[in-house]
């Protein structure tokens, strides 16, 4: 039975701190589209579920040592879109100072290129630097209240985002030339949003995505992130230390997918690294065995975070995949149809035409 999902972190030129200077990293390439298109293409190539892309609000580190500098996630995915026919794509967007409008805009975006495989990491931005780029207003997380707030915050933005993507009813649009109508104006929607944070009105200006609900996607180490994922998330990424440590954490959280975050270091020289996940090193069979031992904990998916890029994707796609293949539990082709089909998550209806929510627009 072909159950088990698999997703690759893409992150600059590897997690591993020393990647970009390995034989065969290419950091003279990392902000051009031509690097990022051949590791999305390495990724699909051994058909995987999907590729997430790191982004953030400022600077990876002050270490000159390491990689600095990145481009735009969500562009990154737009740009390779068209260019990639199954994968899903999944960049990373950050809520705290941003407007819900625009992500809302952009993901539905990038469903639509993507025809139906765009997804979106929900990313906190808590940093002091990262807040004065904006100078709107300071941010802490000095206590649990204020972490808290942060996570209400984020919360109340993604309901924001699902309403702006329900705002319009999947048939608003007519194009009938005939009778010179485009849209259907009683099948769109405001949505009235008004929070502790946030008072939007809406609808949005782009039609409903063609997954009507991008897959949302966050990253959890705890008790409050967990809530806020069972809160908005169709996916949790979630840190466990060994197959009892995920049989725990999979009791606390109640999130559709469950995926496990593992840095995966196969080539012959494991690197040394510092990371909220753990790392594994050893062969692709090795791997496999620890992956059927957490999938059995209750593990749903695992994204692994390649250490050094290409070598550490490419033994996950031509050495841990065809392992997984012999034993029966992956794909050795694509199914047609969304991200969402493929991960086993129902399209949502939409909130308004399906229970008649919300003020039409006049």
């Amino acid at each position: 039975m072909t159950n088990l999902h698999l997703a690759v972190a893409l992150d600059g030129a590897g997690w591993a701190p020393d990647a970009w200077r390995a034989p065969n990293a290419r950091p003279k390439e990392l902000f051009t589209a031509r690097y990022w298109l051949d590791l999305v293409a390495e990724a699909e190539a051994g058909k995987l579920d999907f590729v997430t892309i790191e982004d953030g609000l400022g600077v990876q580190s002050d270490d000159p040592s390491l990689v600095q500098g990145r481009l735009d996630a969500v562009l990154i995915a737009s740009r390779v879109a068209p260019l990639t026919r199954h994968i899903g794509l999944v960049p990373t967007a950050t809520v705290t100072h941003t407007e819900p409008f625009h992500i809302s805009k952009a993901i539905a975006t990038l469903d639509y290129v993507s025809r139906g495989r765009a997804g979106w990491r929900v990313q906190l931005s808590p940093r002091a630097e990262e807040a004065a780029h904006f100078g709107r207003r300071e941010v802490s997380i000095d206590t649990p209240d204020a972490v808290q707030d942060l996570f209400d915050e984020a919360a109340d933005y993604v309901e924001v985002v699902r309403r702006l993507w329900d705002s319009w009813e999947d048939d608003a649009e007519i194009r009938d030339a005939a009778t010179g109508r485009f849209i259907d104006r009683d099948k769109l929607h405001y949505i009235n949003f008004e929070g502790r944070f946030f008072t939007v009105k809406g609808p949005s200006i782009t039609p409903r995505p063609p997954q009507g609900q991008p897959v949302v996607t966050a990253l959890a180490h705890s008790e409050i992130p967990y809530r806020f994922a069972e809160k908005s998330a169709d996916i949790v990424y979630v840190t466990p230390k060994d197959a009892a440590d995920a049989h725990e954490i999979v009791s606390q959280v109640k999130v559709g997918h469950v995926f496990a975050d593992l840095v995966v270091l196969l080539e012959q020289n494991p690197a040394t690294h510092q990371s909220d996940a753990a790392a594994f090193t050893g062969t692709p069979a090795q791997l496999a065995d620890l992956l059927l031992e957490w999938q059995d904990a209750g593990i749903t998916g695992f994204r692994l975070r390649p250490g050094r890029l290409p070598d550490d994707l490419r033994a996950i796609t031509r050495g841990l995949v065809p392992e997984l293949r012999a034993r029966g539990v992956f794909r050795t082709e694509y199914e047609p149809g969304t991200l969402r089909d493929r991960l086993g998550l129902p399209r949502p209806a939409n909130r308004y035409a399906a229970a008649a929510e919300g003020a039409r627009v006049a």
